[in-house]
């Protein structure tokens, strides 16, 4: 599994395919595998003739785990992806993030628009702005004993997912904590990239795609049907949407 290392932090990537590029970033407690390789993402992009790149997140996956919440500002983890990037030589790319993912990937293309060419965002609608992030709950789960001694439903199915992908939970705690970052109104309304806002209908984690849409430039919503915030991640309609999508841009 190749490496590159970012401000002092070794980060874990994959590099596919050929063709037109395109990042993808995941979310919370996810990795690159179980986000994008797992449910199809990886093989449904390079058989449409891309080259997928995906990074784990810092404190994620194969990459290096940090203890300190400020080191899990969306805007870092943003940087982290721009060094992937640059570590590739890809001067710009479309890009698809989804949950905390898409927060980073959003950050990404307010702080550089001349490197994301059209933007994802699946997994997150308005609570991009009136949201911090996940509940601090979710950190209480990841930090008890067991998962019989976590009673908070979101609490739970957090702690499992960190148990099943035997993450650090230690790290995805400061994450919680670190990633907490309201994006304004003002900031999300400079996102100049084509923009696809995808959510399931029954996800109850990300806030209403079609509040967000307005505030982003010409942004599109795709509804993922009868989908909640993890069966969405490898939904067909999600796929064949973002295909669609990436294909208007060309």
């Amino acid at each position: 599994m190749p490496h590159f290392s970012h401000d002092g932090i070794r980060l874990a990537y994959l590099d596919e395919g050929e063709g037109e590029p395109i990042v993808l970033v995941h979310g919370f407690g996810s990795n690159k595998e179980i986000n994008w390789v797992g449910p199809g993402w990886v093989s449904t992009l390079t058989r449409a003739g891309r080259r997928v790149v995906a990074l784990d997140n810092r404190g994620h996956g194969d990459s290096e785990k940090l203890y300190e919440p400020d080191a899990y500002d969306p805007h870092l983890m943003a940087g982290d992806v721009a060094a992937l990037m640059d570590h590739l030589g890809l001067p710009a790319a479309d890009v698809m993030g989804y949950s905390m993912g898409g927060r980073i990937s959003a950050c990404l293309a307010i702080a550089a628009p001349e490197r994301v060419r059209a933007l994802i965002l699946g997994g997150i609608g308005i609570h991009l702005v009136e949201g911090a992030g996940l509940p601090i709950t979710i950190a209480d789960a990841l930090l008890a004993p067991s998962l019989d001694d976590v009673s908070d439903p979101m609490g739970r199915t957090f702690r499992a997912f960190a148990d099943q992908t035997k993450s650090d939970r230690r790290a995805l705690a400061a994450c919680i904590f670190g990633s907490r970052r309201t994006l304004t109104r003002e900031e999300v309304g400079r996102i100049a990239a084509p923009t696809l806002i995808a959510v399931g209908t029954k996800d109850v984690v990300s806030g209403s795609a079609h509040r967000l849409a307005p505030l982003i430039p010409g942004a599109q919503v795709l509804d993922i049907p009868d989908r909640d915030h993890m069966l969405a991640v490898g939904d067909k309609v999600f796929k064949q949407g973002a295909l669609a999508f990436l294909d208007m841009r060309g």
